[in-house]
């Protein structure tokens, strides 16, 4: 399988937080209008491409979700500054003196900087702390309040961190904005033209949930308006390759395939459906990895807790820098995690659905 850079560097740019997906939305259905049966969109805004092998078989939902951690417009001071609200989770080290994109309701563009008080005014204990978020603003070289509202700019408007996806070096390691988790969407669209292509059992919806990174939401509108047999998620993960990891809090690695997340903050993931999807990886020599998370969770979390309980896993791709505006991940690891769920898709029927059930 070759890697689609450009498809990767159309989602990765594409700008979208929580509530405001509709871009990706748009990529997802034109990559692969050609493929889908129908588009399954739920109130929300989540969306699936519909795929029948066979009619009568199990109902699959697989997807990743289109929303980016970034920021919303609160305030604008009179000077022309940006306050602002986090949309998903932040550390605040790493929000100071970055590059963002303001997008206004009509579609406008407008680039900015991150500041603060800098440190040379702060007394000695205050240099000590983080700054908190707060006392973090965005620059737009703006003049005046005034200013800034003439070009559109208002509360609620869309803030995106601005980076140039690129290849690393000519190494497999690629630099982007938004891997978490437009790597998902990425993995749901090429798993839809492979179901085309290459046939199954199953009635497959793959695709892509909305609100992820605000509490799952979109899994949640997604599970009942489906009502899968059962749902994977497709996200990233935490890898502990760098320099200062240990084994407890990551053994997994970059380039060394997708992770099978056993454990999160959000859900234990289903035993037969793990066993399940385990046998594959093997029996098919793709490599992959465990992975347990405390402190994060997938939309599986939502989906095993939907209607009466659907069986569901998440298959991550680990990613460096999570949650900045400058994560890396290794395109071997996009590759596998392609190979894998399509290797699964074509092993599901009713047969290894009851078996998955009986597993548990």
């Amino acid at each position: 399988m070759e890697v689609n850079e450009a498809l990767l560097t159309r989602l990765t740019q594409a700008n979208g937080i929580a509530g405001n997906e509709k871009a990706i939305r748009e990529i997802f259905k034109d990559e692969t209008k050609d493929v889908a049966e129908e588009f399954v969109i739920d109130g929300l805004g989540s969306i699936y491409g519909k795929h029948t092998g066979n009619p009568d078989g199990p109902r699959v939902l697989m997807a990743g979700h289109m929303d980016e951690v970034g920021f919303m417009v609160s305030q604008i001071t009179d000077k022309g500054f940006i306050k602002f609200v986090p949309i998903g989770g932040w550390w605040t080290q790493v929000v100071l003196a970055q590059q963002v994109t303001i997008t206004t309701s009509e579609g406008k563009t407008f680039h900015g900087v991150t500041g603060s008080k800098p440190p040379h005014v702060l007394n000695a204990e205050a240099r000590k702390k983080p700054v908190e978020m707060d006392d973090i603003f965005i620059d737009l070289g703006a003049a005046s309040k005034d200013e800034v509202l003439s070009w559109g700019i208002k509360p609620g408007d869309m803030i995106t961190p601005y980076i140039e996806t690129r290849r690393l070096n000519d190494s497999p390691f690629l630099l982007g904005k938004a891997w978490d988790n437009r790597i998902g969407v990425a993995v749901a669209i090429e798993l839809l033209k492979n179901a085309a292509e290459s046939g199954h059992e199953t009635v497959l919806y793959s695709g892509a949930t909305v609100q992820e990174e605000v509490g799952l939401r979109g899994a949640k509108t997604s599970a009942h308006l489906i009502k899968p047999d059962l749902a994977i998620a497709l996200d990233t993960g935490i890898p502990g390759d760098t320099p200062g990891m240990t084994a407890k809090e990551s053994d997994n690695a970059l380039g060394k395939g997708p992770q099978i997340m056993i454990f999160d903050r959000s859900m234990i993931s289903h035993k037969g459906l793990r066993e399940f999807v385990i046998e594959v990886a093997e029996s098919e020599n793709i490599p992959h990895q465990f992975a347990f998370t405390p402190g994060g969770g997938t939309d599986a979390g939502s989906f095993h807790q939907a209607l009466d309980g659907i069986p569901s896993l998440a298959i991550t791709i680990p990613v460096r820098y999570l949650h900045t505006h400058t994560s890396i991940i290794h395109e071997d690891d996009f590759i596998n995690t392609v190979k894998l769920v399509t290797a699964i898709l074509k092993r599901l029927n009713h047969e290894s659905l009851q078996t998955i059930l009986a597993n548990n």
